[in-house]
């Protein structure tokens, strides 16, 4: 018997303030130790996608109007944002979204709060942190709003990981970021993916590079999808690099005619 996925998003739909429709009919699948990319223009729907999946879309007046997403076979409906991230889902938002005035290290330790580690066991996981993102050992007691943006995101994938999670969703984690620090930022997806069976859906307008490292993908063009396959498969495809600019499609109402 196949197991569940870790994530299970079913042709759901998504309307912002009862008016504003931001995705329709979007399915996608993440499995156990498998790095997913998201990808798509800038508007396209990753974002929603990603808050539908970690159940933040209420704080945004947003809400799923019609399908349904299951966690390790659980319907979402079930579950509280807390109650995702005990469950090993935790969710890096775009732009990193660190605590601006607590030091580096003390942002890595609310990571931890749901799970309430024991001294030892967090100094360890600090630790962890630390040699995944040896820079940021010496910024420890440095205020993480005097960080750069790179520094920034390493703080918001090291504090995703003092959650113990098995899925991270991460939310454009190139944006704004020097293309040195980038590829420093996906080499350790790859390491945490293979060292420690991490799995990750990951956002990204930069489609080339997210292909790189992942599996499987999916494009998002006006809150839907229009192409699904391995990271092969649409690296090889042309008109990706169509839908990742957001140009060049002769019929946005048609997103069947593009399917693999």
């Amino acid at each position: 018997m196949t197991a569940a996925p870790l994530l299970a998003i079913e042709a759901i739909d998504v309307v912002y303030e009862q008016a504003i429709l931001a995705l329709r009919g979007v399915s996608l699948t993440v499995p156990a130790g498998s790095i997913v990319a998201l990808l798509g223009a800038n508007g396209a729907g990753k974002t929603t996608t990603l808050k539908a999946a970690s159940g933040l879309l209420a704080a945004e007046r947003g809400a799923i109007t019609r399908g349904a997403i299951h966690v390790r076979g659980r319907s979402l409906v079930e579950l509280t944002p807390r109650d995702l991230v005990r469950a090993g889902v935790v969710q890096v938002l775009e732009g990193r979204r660190c605590f601006p005035h607590l030091s580096v290290e003390e942002n890595l330790i609310t990571g931890a709060l749901v799970r309430r580690p024991t001294r030892a066991a967090l100094r360890a996981e600090l630790d962890r942190v630390y040699a995944l993102f040896p820079r940021l050992t010496r910024l420890r007691r440095t205020a993480a709003g005097y960080t750069s943006g790179g520094e920034q995101q390493m703080v918001a994938i090291g504090r995703a990981l003092l959650a113990r999670p098995t899925l991270i969703l991460l939310d454009e984690p190139s944006m704004g970021l020097a293309p040195q620090v980038v590829e420093e930022i996906f080499a350790t997806i790859r390491r945490l993916h293979q060292d420690d069976g991490v799995s990750f859906l990951v956002a990204e307008q930069n489609a080339r590079l997210a292909l790189r490292y992942a599996d499987h993908g999916h494009v998002l063009e006006n809150g839907r999808v229009v192409a699904s396959g391995t990271a092969a498969e649409l690296l090889a495809r042309p008109d990706v690099e169509e839908f990742y600019l957001g140009v060049g499609r002769r019929d946005a109402s048609s997103p069947r005619e593009v399917r693999p």
